[in-house]
């Protein structure tokens, strides 16, 4: 099989003083550059241990993710598919002051958008899992020899995004939709690794962070 490697941008200060952040366009901090170092070296060893090649780099068109795609090194393609969340008027808000009944109603339903949102996370389940259809197809050409056109050279595709898209990546590996958003918890700068081939995916590993260590 080949592989999509889904990663989490590494830290921002919003992330490190407990906002919720969507949208807001804000770099990584220091803390957050090294991360992405770090991250990047453990997908490119492990991609070398197992024989493979990386494909492509994919990006969220956000700075935080593009920054963190920027340290694989390589020409880095945009996926709007793979924004996070639009929290609306709650964009920048800490976590801790999100309403009670905002938190009962988002996690009771999928199709729930908060006051100025734009979408759920039933919206964000469709596009990432369309991005993720896309591109292991896209990578699948490749292993069975396809040449020109969209078709990718190597067996494995980075796809750099944030914690609602990274879930709605893993329900579509376990064919669960959207019941990932609320049973599954994303550190900064981890790499969840899922195998593809044949229509087929295979959630390999998840939430990997040893490489922060």
């Amino acid at each position: 099989m080949s592989e999509l490697v889904v990663v989490r941008h590494g830290r921002t200060k919003a992330n490190a003083t407990g906002l919720l952040l969507g949208r807001l366009d804000v770099p990584l901090d220091p803390i957050g550059e090294a991360q992405a170092a770090a991250l990047a070296a453990a997908v490119h060893a492990q991609v070398d241990r197992s024989g493979g090649t990386i494909a492509a780099v994919v990006s969220s068109p956000l700075l935080r993710t593009r920054q963190t795609a920027a340290a694989f090194g390589f020409d880095v393609q945009i996926d709007d598919r793979l924004i996070e969340l639009d929290y609306g008027d709650l964009d920048g808000t800490p976590i801790a002051d999100v309403p009670a009944d905002v938190w009962a109603a988002w996690r009771s339903d999928a199709t729930f958008r908060p006051p100025g949102c734009a979408e759920s996370l039933a919206d964000v389940q469709g596009r990432v899992e369309a991005a993720c259809v896309d591109w292991s197809e896209r990578v699948d050409e490749a292993i069975d020899g396809a040449i020109g056109g969209d078709a990718l050279a190597g067996d494995t595709v980075v796809l750099v995004t944030h914690v609602s898209p990274l879930k709605a990546a893993v329900g579509w590996a376990l064919g669960i939709g959207d019941g990932a958003a609320w049973s599954t918890h994303v550190d900064p700068a981890s790499i969840t690794r899922i195998g593809v081939g044949g229509g087929r995916r295979v959630l390999r590993t998840f939430n990997e962070t040893a490489h922060l260590t």
